[in-house]
Formats: structure tokens, C-alpha cells, sequence
């Protein structure tokens, strides 16, 4: 974490073979990054040269912070037991690999029950998942943009679902990622959105600065570059200064759109 914004860590979500490069490419001191495929089951993998203990030390030497992202698949809320027990495997694989390489976190989606549950049975399946991981390094949930069975798109959700962790031994491993466009198109306005999250889960520990393609309570999550989208840029860097955390651009245009969205931040904080 930072306390001072002119020293605000910042980078952008790159490809994992080789995150330093990622990261020095975009002027950034941070890299995001998956082990693995997203959308599948296979474990994590650390494709960087030499392996971990490399990764770990040439992280160290640039000054670069690394976050590892679970797979989009992950759905540890579900009550399809084909798809939760996979998931919580897969979640534990990563958050093992993650503290490997020395990450500073690993994030995760907040997950779904399906169209008929109860959402209270996604709150117990989270409950159930903190409970048994083995938690290394923080696990940062994030919230989501879309599904009326979502377990964090609203913040009336996300307080359920603090209520129902906070009572394991784990809790003070989970914390939390502040997504702004998945905050907008699921209809939550960004203005004084930081203390409304806080109020709730007592920390932000890494947010995810994107602009929208799509309008207000869309349920949409498309990113787009700063400026481009439907985010008012007043209230979008409030939201960075904020926080006062780490911050990780997920816009389009690979390193050279990042890389100019995290000047533009930069500029403006």
C-alpha cells in the first residue's frame, strides 16, 4: 500500500510470460497478470524464465509489484458442485503459486448462485471456501458489474457477504478490490463510493481504475480507455485518491494504451 499519492503505485494487467517487461513497457511499477488460462481448469503455471524463485527476485530488483488474477471460471458461491469444488481447488492452486512469485495478492470475482438460490446459499459457500484455504498472501474479492445473483455487485451484497466471512479465523487474509466500471454499470454512483465501501469491509486494498463503454446500472462490464467512456474523470480519480492503494488499469490497447491511461491518472493525482 502507499501513503503518499506522489509515490502511487500503479500499473496495468499484461501477459504473465513476462511481467517486468509488462510493467516496464507501460512506465508502471506494478503488473497484473493470470498463471494460467482464465476462462479455464488447468493450475496455475509460472511461464516467466528461470521460474518462480526468477520471477520473485527480478521483481524484487525492479522495484515492480506483482497481483496475480484467479480465472474468470472461478465460482466458488455456486451450489453446482461440479463447478464450486473445482473452484475452490483452482482458487487454492493460485493463491499457493501466487505467494511463490511473491505477489501481493491474488483477485478474485465474487461469483453467482444460480437463478432459483437463495443468495444467502452463495454468503455460506464463500463462508465455507475462507474457512478452508490456506491464505498466504491476501485475497482480494472483487466486486462485479452484472447478475442479479451476483454476490458482489451492489454494495447491499458485498455487506452480506463481510458479514458472512468475518466470522471465520481467515477473514484478516480476504480483503478487498474497487473496480470502477463494474461499480458503474452495477449501479453504484462513484461519488463517495470509497468511504460507502469502507464502511463496510474497513479496507480497500487494490483498485481496478477502468472507464465504461456502457451507461449507469447497465449490468455491462466493457472497459474502455480514459475518456473514451461514460465515467465522469472527476469522480474516477476521487475515486483513486481515495483509496490510496495500489492501482491496476485494465483498459484496452495493450501496453500503449495502458501505458497512456496511467499517465493520464498519473497527471491528474
Amino acid at each position: 500500500m502507499t501513503s503518499d499519492l506522489g509515490q502511487l503505485r500503479i500499473g496495468g494487467h499484461g501477459d504473465q510470460v513476462d511481467p517486468i517487461g509488462e510493467a516496464l513497457e507501460r512506465r508502471a511499477t506494478l503488473a497484473q497478470f493470470f498463471l494460467g488460462d482464465p476462462q479455464g481448469w488447468k493450475g496455475p503455471v509460472v511461464q516467466y524464465a528461470g521460474g518462480a524463485a526468477a520471477l520473485r527476485q527480478a521483481a524484487e530488483t525492479a522495484g515492480i509489484a506483482l497481483y496475480v488474477h484467479a480465472p474468470y471460471v472461478l465460482n466458488v458461491a455456486t451450489s453446482n458442485n461440479r463447478i464450486r469444488i473445482p473452484s475452490r481447488k483452482l482458487l487454492q492452486q493460485t493463491l499457493t503459486a501466487a505467494a511463490e512469485i511473491g505477489a501481493a495478492g491474488v483477485i478474485v470475482h465474487g461469483g453467482h448462485v444460480l437463478k432459483n438460490d437463495d443468495p444467502a446459499v452463495g454468503f455460506e459457500n464463500w463462508r465455507k471456501c475462507i474457512d478452508r484455504l490456506e491464505i498466504p498472501i491476501p485475497l482480494l474479492i472483487e466486486n462485479t458489474a452484472g447478475g442479479d445473483n451476483a454476490m458482489a455487485r451492489q454494495l447491499e451484497r458485498i455487506d452480506r457477504l463481510w458479514a458472512a466471512i468475518s466470522t471465520v479465523d481467515n477473514a484478516d487474509r480476504v480483503g478487498f478490490c474497487l473496480d470502477t466500471c463494474h461499480a458503474h454499470a452495477g449501479g453504484e454512483e462513484l461519488g463517495g463510493l470509497v468511504e460507502r465501501v469502507l464502511a463496510i469491509t474497513g479496507r480497500i486494498d487494490l483498485v481496478h481504475a477502468n472507464d465504461s463503454r456502457d451507461g449507469f446500472d447497465s449490468g455491462a462490464d466493457r472497459h474502455t480507455n480514459f475518456g473514451e467512456g461514460l465515467l465522469d474523470e472527476d469522480a474516477l480519480v476521487e475515486v483513486v485518491r481515495s483509496a490510496d492503494v495500489p492501482v491496476v488499469v485494465e483498459t484496452p490497447g495493450g501496453a500503449e494504451g495502458q501505458g497512456e491511461d496511467i499517465a493520464w491518472l498519473r497527471d491528474r493525482i
